[in-house]
């Protein structure tokens, strides 16, 4: 089997772009960039929404993992690289040789059928739904958050399975990602969807997945969302959260349903005394120290 080479860079924000510009033009067979912090106390969430300030453009400190054919294309470039004077605080962090091989059969490997219920199930589109399931979601791995696997998401998806028919029922998927618990809702009967976000990708991929399964979801940015519903569900975190408290409960009917994910257990607590002047949140599902807070107006 032939190899790759990985060359693994950490950069400051700033240079980012132009770094992966420049490695590109070096003849890199891709680029990729992470959170050089992740998993640390100086780990960073990056997003955006409704009264909070504009998104950074990325971490203060990112890996870039560069892939190139050969060592010697690899080394050229990193001496051309290193030799800019805007790579001056750009820092080699390893070169490593990784294994060539069919990346599209690795990564479908890694995303099997995902049980919601005993009845309910995620499919890729690669894999046969397995025959107990009768309500299937087919959902592939792409650039926007959410194909069933997170606890977050799992917690959402079980409650709207749990709670029944949805028919009829007008539902606000606020802060979509890939559509999935819109979908969802549509699967399990509800008619009039709208599936929000901030992310342009999210927004085209809650299109495209909301079409593959057959569901119709008015899908834009934020201000798309009008009127009351009789369930909203927001899966984001924390701090966003509790920004658009006064934003989500606005949309809900006399009776309706509120659903909150993207919460650790030590948040839940200061999370339902924001949300207390409209409705009482209580923690109704927990996993690997998340919750699921949910309430009715």
């Amino acid at each position: 089997m032939s190899q790759l080479v990985e060359l693994a860079l950490i950069c400051p924000q700033e240079q980012v772009e132009r770094v992966s510009d420049a490695l590109m033009e070096l003849d890199a067979l891709s680029v990729t960039v992470e959170d050089a912090d992740a998993d640390s106390p100086d780990e960073q969430a990056l997003f955006g929404e409704p009264g909070m300030p504009i998104p950074r453009a990325g971490w203060q400190r990112s890996i870039l993992k560069t892939l190139f054919g050969t060592q010697e294309e690899a080394s050229e470039a990193l001496t051309t690289l290193l030799a800019q004077d805007f790579a001056a605080d750009v820092h080699v962090q390893g070169l490593v040789p990784v294994d060539d091989q069919d990346w599209v059969r690795l990564t479908q490997s890694q995303f099997a059928p995902v049980p919601i219920t005993e009845s309910f199930w995620i499919v890729p589109s690669w894999h046969e739904a397995p025959p107990q399931a009768r309500t299937v979601m087919r959902l592939d791995p792409g650039l926007a958050f959410g194909t069933g696997t997170h606890p977050t998401t799992r917690m959402c998806l079980r409650w709207l399975a749990r709670q029944g028919d949805w028919q009829g029922r007008r539902v606000l998927d606020y802060g979509c990602g890939s559509g999935i618990l819109a979908i969802a809702a549509g699967l399990l009967g509800a008619t009039d969807l709208t599936g929000v976000d901030i992310d342009p990708a999210a927004v085209t991929s809650t299109g495209h997945n909301a079409e593959v399964n057959g569901v119709k979801v008015l899908v834009g940015q934020p201000e798309l969302a009008q009127g009351e519903f009789d369930l909203v569900l927001a899966n984001i975190l924390a701090t966003p959260l509790k920004l658009l408290a006064p934003l989500l409960c606005a949309h809900l009917k006399p009776g309706a349903s509120l659903v909150l994910a993207g919460l650790l257990e030590r948040q839940a607590e200061e999370l339902a005394a924001v949300y207390a002047p409209w409705l009482a949140l209580s923690v109704t599902d927990a996993e690997d120290g998340w919750v699921l807070l949910t309430g009715t107006r």
